[in-house]
């Protein structure tokens, strides 16, 4: 890793202004320094426009498919990088929109390539730590008859790289593959996270990932809509649990991967009952035909992450959705004004 010449470590967040990404960079911020780059392909700038006032944090629009020299950019003359380098890379870099799937299918297949060479030359200028945030969807999707099976990180797995969504799928296994061929021939200090279904605030409204949906059109007692039968299940974990986990991993000497996320596999109606109950809501459950995006997702083994690092998640459903709730309830009424 560079070293640390200044007061603080220099960290720069690929896909920074997207809903885990804005998060993380609220949680690096406590005591570093962060460059935060986005194109807003599936983010917003809402969700970083708090942090720009914060002399370190410097926001850079730029679409990582394209190279990015650093040294170039007068905004981030302050953090001296000619001399200090970039100590710590976390990609995100990758549109995560249901809604616009099929319309940022290349987009997706570039993030999980070129996007990833771009990002990794940069850490092998600096000699950077480099995390990536990889997925569930590495193990495919879960079958008729697998709803209890718990993967570690040793499985397989089974996705058909011509598949509808194997631009997403594949590019995310293609992505490990290309991280660790780094590792290898450049001796970079890479790691590797798996996540799965991650709720909180921040999330895209009316993008077909159907949580923030739940909560918006339980608040306005709207029907609630859920793409798939009553048994649709899946696994959820508040984002903070997610950051933490991450930042735990980018500080040790282990490279993963690990799985991220919570063993507790709820049904969907289950969730929209507990909103519409926390809500005091009027809305009604409905079910409409099932997205090619938003399919049933295995359950992660997490044995790796606790014995390594002592993590678990800690934020229960109940709790993480109440402060997602109350996030939504505040975003309208700033809107209101």
């Amino acid at each position: 890793m560079s070293p640390v010449i200044f007061d603080k470590k220099n960290i720069l967040v690929l896909g920074g202004a997207g809903f885990i990404g804005s998060n993380l960079c609220d949680e690096l911020l406590k005591e570093n320094k962060v460059i935060c780059v986005d194109n807003f392909c599936s983010s917003t700038a809402k969700n970083i426009e708090h942090l720009l006032p914060n002399p370190n944090f410097v926001f850079i629009n730029h679409d990582m498919n394209n190279e990015l020299n650093l040294e170039t950019l007068q905004e981030l003359d302050k953090f001296k990088i000619s001399f200090q380098g970039i100590q710590e890379i976390y990609n995100l870099a990758c549109p995560m929109s249901p809604k616009n799937f099929d319309k940022n299918k290349e987009i997706i297949v570039l993030a999980n390539s070129l996007v990833i060479k771009n990002g990794l030359d940069i850490a092998l200028k600096y000699k950077s730590s480099y995390m990536h945030f990889s997925s569930s969807v590495v193990y495919g999707l879960r079958k008729n008859g697998e709803n209890n099976k718990k993967v570690k990180e040793d499985y397989i797995g089974s996705v058909d790289f011509l598949s509808s969504r194997a631009c997403y799928d594949e590019g995310k296994r293609f992505a490990e593959t290309l991280i660790n061929t780094y590792k290898e021939v450049h001796g970079l200090d890479t790691k590797i996270i798996r996540v799965f279904r991650t709720y909180g605030p921040r999330m895209a409204l009316r993008d077909d990932q159907m949580l923030p949906d739940f909560v918006n059109n339980a608040l306005n007692n709207d029907d609630i809509v859920i793409f798939g039968d009553n048994d649709f299940s899946s696994t959820l974990c508040y984002v903070d649990d997610i950051i933490d986990a991450a930042i735990k991993v980018m500080r040790s000497n282990q490279s993963g991967p690990y799985n991220v996320g919570c063993e507790v596999d709820v049904r969907l109606y289950d969730v929209a009952r507990m909103i519409i109950d926390i809500t005091d809501s009027k809305s009604k459950i409905v079910f409409e035909e099932s997205k090619l995006f938003m399919s049933e997702l295995f359950i992660p083994d997490t044995y790796k992450i606790r014995n390594d690092f002592g993590w678990m998640p800690v934020v229960t459903l109940e709790n993480g959705l109440k402060k997602a709730i109350l996030d939504l309830q505040a975003n309208k009424q700033m809107r209101s004004f």
